[in-house]
């Protein structure tokens, strides 16, 4: 076996095109990590927003992009006894996933679901972590509550869809386009808002109000989730594509007791993503396993052509989610 990997690099901050083929020496798992040898890697916004140099990784986490993978283990490090080499997993990465082999925290991989094929299973981690952390855990979702969630075709809305509709909640969407809103409804949302067209404040309001709005838009949306928020509503902020400043009326929080909140998952702990793999594996893996719920595929490129992936992501044309063949 070579010591040289294929991977991709970012080559400066900047725009797809900065992303680059290269070889590299394949890594040697640490204590507690696993290597992976990649069959497919999914790509994210914090891909993109790291290609531009606007989402540095931790320090003691590859430079390449990729925060999911789904493979084979390759190696085992010292003091890991819950996988052996040739387990198929999907994993939570630090980093490093555009490539032929990837490192992480043995505790950050979970079982390819009964049933379910590497491409889909690539698609889990960064968005069932996500959406598990900040709709279950930080947003304390209940059945029977009313759930907004912006994006509602991204990966990260497909996700949240389907969990919270499957877990009990009455699920409301945005989206852009009608055939965007039609997925959503079809995924489990009782109603889909096309924002080009109508108001979702308008269309919550009228149902009382929603009880957790997950939104990743920020800029506007901000003052307008909070009006659309039921008394003693929550919101949870996981990202920014509208800009993280904006004039708000917090006498509207102090007067309906809203909560707002919002996290990023990939400066946490280890032991904290550990958890909610034991979460995720606990609560949801038996829902994909049930075909209950299940990723939602866009489209797949080659490894070569990860500039071209996140062109496509960045065009916004897509529903679900994107992977690269290694």
């Amino acid at each position: 076996m070579s010591d040289l990997m294929r991977a991709i690099e970012i080559s400066e901050p900047g725009g797809p095109d900065v992303l680059r083929p290269c070889e590299q020496p394949i890594p040697t798992p640490g204590a507690g990590e696993v290597l992976i040898k990649v069959a497919y890697a999914g790509v994210n916004r914090p891909d993109a927003l790291q290609r531009a140099g606007l989402y540095r990784p931790p320090a003691s986490a590859s430079p390449l992009p990729g925060l999911e993978a789904a493979g084979t283990i390759a190696a085992v490090g010292p003091n890991v006894t819950d996988w052996k080499e040739g387990d198929a997993v999907c994993a939570l990465l630090p980093g490093g996933g555009y490539a032929e082999y990837v490192l992480t925290p043995a505790a950050h991989c979970l079982p390819v679901p009964e049933g379910m094929g590497l491409r889909e299973a690539a698609c889990l981690p960064e968005t069932f972590f996500t959406v598990w952390s900040n709709v279950f855990d930080r947003g304390g979702l209940q059945a029977g509550e009313r759930f907004l969630v912006h994006g509602g075709s991204s990966g990260i809305g497909t996700t949240a869809i389907q969990l919270a509709n499957a877990l009990g909640a009455r699920v409301f969407a945005t989206a852009g386009s009608a055939e965007k809103c039609a997925v959503c409804l079809q995924l489990g949302a009782e109603q889909a808002v096309n924002y080009r067209e109508a108001d979702f404040v308008e269309v919550l309001k009228a149902e009382g109000g929603a009880n957790l709005i997950l939104d990743m838009v920020g800029g506007d949306y901000l003052p307008r989730n909070v009006k659309a928020l039921a008394t003693e509503g929550r919101l949870v902020q996981i990202g920014f594509l509208q800009g993280p400043k904006v004039e708000l009326n917090f006498a509207q929080v102090m007067l309906r007791r809203l909560t707002i909140t919002g996290s990023t998952l990939r400066p946490q702990s280890d032991l904290a993503k550990a958890k909610i793999a034991e979460a995720l594996l606990e609560k949801v893996w038996p829902l994909l396993e049930a075909g209950r719920i299940a990723p939602v595929m866009d489209s797949e490129f080659g490894l070569e052509d990860a500039a071209k992936a996140h062109a496509h992501m960045e065009g916004g044309a897509h529903i679900g989610k994107i992977v690269l063949k290694v």
